[in-house]
């Protein structure tokens, strides 16, 4: 178990953890506030650390094993291991002045998802913009300085080396025409931003739609979001939906459905992948 889950980070391993804990209190008909007065907490604290929102103390661990009548050596080890992992803050730590918390816990599902499937309508997707054009976005924002702006662009590269990684996911992007039209710094910066996704397309484990201006009204309309799936049981499909200063990430199955029904639909209403190619290159010729 845990050899499955420890390249995600931090955030993976909390949650992954966390359902454990959540499995073995409900097999034992234990409830929220028995378990939490176990550990001198309460029940929203149980409900925090099950759904992975709060890091674990080692002790707390410990004693919810005991009360959950998991003495075994094996699968306890197993479990207490999991916990010092996840204690363990992830490589984007150090970008933590630079990077909001709630989108740390996304580059921690990022890292361990197998599929990404996204829409997006403002910019070219994170994990395939070049450095020129992070800087460009970068640049632009409200007293930020240039330290911060370099800490940005080595915060975007550093995620992007997981598209080239052994176990590296998928990634599946529909692109709003509208992104690539859109002038984010100079004519140089687009055009090799647009020439980097058509090299982008060569890759096997990256697949790219653009959704053209012609395709009218859109099963998108909404605005971007991103789908992960994971390979642990324990990890459900999550939408992540990023706003101005936080972030949803929501799991509900039938919200979820809602969200690959649509991406399904945008999928189906842009441009093939190899038409995509066309396009693009069309509009490189237009820049």
């Amino acid at each position: 178990m845990t050899n499955q889950v420890e390249g995600g980070g931090p955030t993976v391993l909390r949650i992954v953890l966390g359902s454990q804990l959540r499995r073995l209190r409900e097999e034992k008909g234990i409830s929220r506030d028995e378990a939490g007065y176990h550990i001198r907490a309460s029940g929203s604290k149980i409900s925090r650390l099950e759904t992975g929102k709060v890091g674990f103390k080692l002790r707390d661990v410990e004693d919810l094993l005991s009360l959950y009548g998991v003495e075994e050596t094996e699968p306890r080890s197993a479990l207490l291991s999991l916990a010092k992992q996840a204690n363990t803050p992830g490589w984007w730590h150090k970008f933590g002045d630079v990077m909001p918390e709630w989108f740390q816990a996304y580059i921690g599902l990022e890292a361990a998802a197998t599929l990404i499937r996204t829409y997006e309508v403002q910019f070219v997707p994170g994990l395939l913009q070049t450095e020129d054009y992070v800087r460009a976005i970068a640049s632009g924002q409200p007293g930020i300085t240039p330290e911060q702006v370099d800490q940005r662009v080595s915060l975007r590269t550093r995620r992007q080396q997981l598209l080239s990684r052994p176990n590296a996911p998928r990634l599946w992007a529909v692109i709003d025409e509208a992104a690539l039209r859109r002038s984010i710094g100079s004519r140089e910066v687009m055009r090799g931003q647009i020439e980097r996704l058509i090299e982008a397309t060569k890759l096997p484990n990256v697949t790219l739609q653009l959704l053209p201006f012609s395709a009218g009204v859109h099963a998108g309309e909404a605005g971007a979001f991103t789908l992960m799936r994971f390979p642990e049981p324990d990890l459900p499909d999550l939408i992540y939906l990023e706003q101005l200063t936080s972030a949803l990430y929501l799991d509900k199955p039938e919200l979820v459905e809602h969200y690959i029904e649509a991406m399904e639909r945008l999928c189906i209403e842009s441009d093939t992948p190899d038409r995509t190619v066309a396009s693009l290159g069309k509009i490189l010729q237009e820049i």
